[in-house]
């Protein structure tokens, strides 16, 4: 399904970096990201872009060439890795930050994945994730329809147990990113930093 999407013309969520991530870079140390599920690299190049040695993980082969392309468009250095977030392993104690936006991943395997978030980052390192709630499946503009992908607030501090949270809040907002993100949204954002 995402290898379809991508070969379609331009970028499915297009080439800006999401806002909320934009808004809150500047709390990511100096170091190594990685973003998980980075698709066509928007995220992941902005933040090279700042400086970070960014490492983009994501399953579709074709986001990644995209990913690439736009790197080289952007003039930085982008690092890809083309696996499945079930089969990756999230290096312990080596990122400064972790980004995961729009990131979602059924319950069996969410939480492995989010602990080793927690187990991934250096101390000082910041996660910064957003993602939708079960109530974006009442608008319609964007995201999974699946109630297991969607995430509430309460059960991502679960996940993220041991991370210091510096934001984290459930909301509506306004996003137009692309043609697949475009309306009134219901989102979860965490800032979340790791003590130390």
């Amino acid at each position: 399904m995402w290898d379809e999407r991508y070969r379609e013309p331009g970028y499915a969520y297009g080439s800006n970096p999401n806002d909320f991530l934009a808004s809150v870079a500047d709390r990511i140390p100096q170091g190594p990201v990685l973003c998980l599920a980075e698709g066509e690299g928007r995220n992941g190049v902005f933040l090279a872009s700042r400086g970070h040695a960014v490492t983009a993980v994501d399953g579709s082969a074709v986001g990644l060439e995209k990913a690439r392309a736009l790197a080289a468009e952007r003039q930085v250095s982008l690092r890809t890795v083309h696996a499945d977030l079930a089969e990756y392993a999230i290096e312990p104690g080596a990122w400064a930050g972790i980004v995961s936006i729009w990131c979602h991943l059924p319950a069996a395997l969410r939480v492995p994945v989010h602990r080793g978030v927690v187990a991934g980052l250096r101390p000082g390192g910041v996660l910064i994730l957003e993602a939708y709630t079960p109530a974006q499946l009442a608008h319609g503009t964007g995201g999974p329809k699946v109630p297991d992908l969607l995430y509430g607030l309460e059960q991502l501090k679960q996940d993220f147990a041991g991370l210091a949270f510096e934001h984290a809040v459930e909301l509506e907002r306004d996003i137009h990113e692309g043609k697949y993100h475009a309306g009134q949204s219901a989102v979860v954002q965490i800032l979340a930093r790791k003590p130390g």
